[in-house]
């Protein structure tokens, strides 16, 4: 996710169901209490967070 890639991508990379992707990237946007809005890029906040520690 970090580097940019569609769940497609990570599926892909990881051998697993795109489906699966999805599932635990919402976990992860869920427990870092990021929402979907029109403002803001969930993915990219995500990532923030994680670099800042």
């Amino acid at each position: 996710m970090a580097e940019g890639k569609s769940n497609g991508a990570i599926a892909r990379h990881l051998v697993v169901s795109e489906a699966a992707v999805g599932k635990h990237i919402g976990n992860i946007l869920g427990k870092l209490d990021l929402p979907p809005t029109d403002a803001t890029h969930r993915r990219v906040l995500a990532v923030l967070a994680y670099l800042r520690g």
